[in-house]
């Protein structure tokens, strides 16, 4: 995997000819695509450094436009001081994980587009993800004994890169996605966010909601899961991969 590049630019907050740790850099990007949007505090903890470090390599990174600084989402009372800052992934920062030849594809269904219709970029995406669906099932119906459908669903996707992981909501779960491989052609193309979301109800047995996606710019992509049976090992015959 390509690693984030010394930097020794004359940037604010980047001093010249500072000799930078590029693994380091690349666990700091690293953390942010698995978790989402992180404080500097955060990323000193999960990563055992210290905050000063951390900010040390998060100038380089926001000086190579890698990363952005958001301010943090509050929710209910905001207390006294000035608010934390959350660190998020740019596009130039997630193309240092990205494999897919996203122009191609752009311009691929761009031209079906074109020539059949809107119609046949979704009967495409349906085909597409199809085959991943039921790559998925086949999976969850073999997870460990207690996994909820929704974490088993993370692991799948984790497996095809999406670097997925569930957290509990008041009423259910939610499933976050902190990569999309094809993120830029979602944005041109968003039947391809839609159709995966109508299989993640299917393979769930409920009916699920996108709050947030990549593709529209937000940090980690989203969806609400409400409250299912408990396990993959209540999943129905008709649930279950034909044998």
């Amino acid at each position: 995997m390509k690693k984030y590049q010394r930097v020794t630019s004359g940037a604010a907050g980047v001093p010249q000819n500072v000799e930078t740790d590029a693994s380091t850099r690349h666990r700091v990007a690293s953390s942010i695509l698995e978790h989402g949007p992180s404080t500097a505090a955060e990323l000193a903890e999960r990563l055992g450094l210290t905050p000063a470090a951390i900010r040390r390599h998060l100038d380089v990174l926001l000086a190579a436009g890698h990363v952005e600084a958001r301010e943090q989402r509050v929710y209910g009372a905001r207390g006294r001081g000035r608010p934390a800052k959350d660190f998020v992934l740019t596009d130039a920062g997630r193309s240092v994980f990205y494999t897919a030849y996203d122009g191609i594809a752009i311009e691929a269904l761009e031209f079906l587009a074109a020539s059949a219709g809107s119609e046949a970029v979704t009967r495409f995406a349906e085909t597409r993800m199809a085959r991943g669906e039921k790559r998925y099932r086949d999976r969850m119906a073999n997870a460990a004994p207690g996994t909820t459908k929704a974490q088993a669903l993370a692991g799948a996707l984790t497996e095809d890169g999406y670097v997925a992981s569930t957290l509990p909501s008041a009423l259910g779960e939610q499933l976050c996605q902190h990569h999309c491989p094809v993120a830029h052609v979602a944005e041109r193309f968003p039947q391809i966010c839609e159709v995966e979301t109508a299989a993640f109800s299917r393979l769930l047995g409920v009916h699920v909601q996108r709050l947030a996606t990549i593709a529209h710019g937000d940090g980690v992509c989203t969806t609400h899961v409400p409250n299912v049976r408990s396990t993959t090992s209540d999943m129905t015959p008709s649930e279950r991969p034909s044998s």
